[in-house]
């Protein structure tokens, strides 16, 4: 069974990662549209897909000696439309700025071309053992800055 389940997986094309995600009922409030903090859900779940999909493993850096991983030092979203219920939604995610320990990515929420969410996210590269900042990995930083 296991072979025939796959997660869903994002794609790169024009110089952006591109994740799938469809709203479900446990996603929208009583008036039938998605609650705003779930759209963070969303743009979290297509920065962890972003980061797979460039062959990163976020486990192995969580279980490393050095453990460490990326966390959300501020965000500005920008909500221009609602989704509801079974829409099915595109998650963009683009590297805009890459310094030493963070990066700066524009995420975009839509549904078909409309734009539904805009947001700026800071994410900092942070050792879990003393919660500060730390150089990104080589490997990885190279890796983003090719996207």
């Amino acid at each position: 069974m296991e072979e025939k389940v796959k997660a869903p997986a994002g794609v790169f094309a024009d110089g952006k990662f591109y994740f799938p995600a469809r709203v479900y009922y446990e996603d929208t409030d009583a008036g039938g549209i998605v609650y705003y903090a779930n759209y963070l859900k969303f743009a979290e779940r297509a920065r962890t897909e972003f980061v797979r999909a460039l062959g990163m493993s976020q486990q192995e850096n969580l279980a490393a000696e050095e453990r460490a991983g990326f966390v959300v030092r501020s965000l500005n979203a920008d909500y221009k439309a609602p989704a509801v219920l079974d829409d099915l939604l595109t998650v963009s995610c683009e590297v805009t700025e890459l310094g030493g320990a963070s990066a700066v990515m524009h995420q975009e929420i839509l549904r078909g071309d409309e734009v539904l969410v805009s947001l700026d996210v800071k994410v900092v590269y942070v050792l879990l053992k003393n919660k500060r900042p730390a150089r990104i990995p080589a490997a990885l930083a190279e890796k983003l800055r090719q996207r």
